[in-house]
């Protein structure tokens, strides 16, 4: 029992906080957080009603606070840059997670145009949240 509550710990992308203690976490608030979803920048895990964020999601939100609060990036820049960096640099993926990925391998074609990232839904990626939904209603 003990063993199986380290390894979730250990597991970044397991869904860990609540929207208030993921609020306080990253040093903003519910509302902003909610807005940051609107926006597209975020897709917490849905348990029920509730929102549930991951270590990565924190991870990822302490970045748009940084790029928003002291870079002066708006919301709308942030995503625009987003059309443009490759989704491996902004989620840190480790080198054997590039390696399988179609998107690192064949960098002719944006991430969401081709299969998924071995192990991981596209569907938990800020950039194909972005990205991907455009292409889709392009389609």
């Amino acid at each position: 029992m003990v063993a199986d509550n380290l390894d979730i710990l250990k597991d970044k992308d397991a869904p860990l906080y609540t929207m208030g203690v993921a609020a306080r976490l990253v040093g903003t608030t519910a509302q902003t957080l909610r807005l940051y979803e609107k926006h597209g920048l975020i897709m917490p895990t849905r348990e029920r009603r509730n929102r549930l964020y991951t270590e990565n999601d924190i991870k990822w939100l302490r970045c748009i606070r940084e790029l928003i609060h002291a870079k002066k990036i708006s919301i709308e820049g942030i995503k625009k840059l987003l059309d443009y960096a490759p989704c491996w640099e902004i989620k840190d993926c480790p080198e054997e997670r590039r390696i399988g990925c179609t998107a690192f391998t064949d960098k002719g074609k944006p991430c969401w145009e081709l299969t998924r990232c071995k192990g991981e839904s596209c569907e938990s990626c800020v950039v194909y949240m972005r990205n991907g939904k455009k292409a889709a209603k392009k389609g």
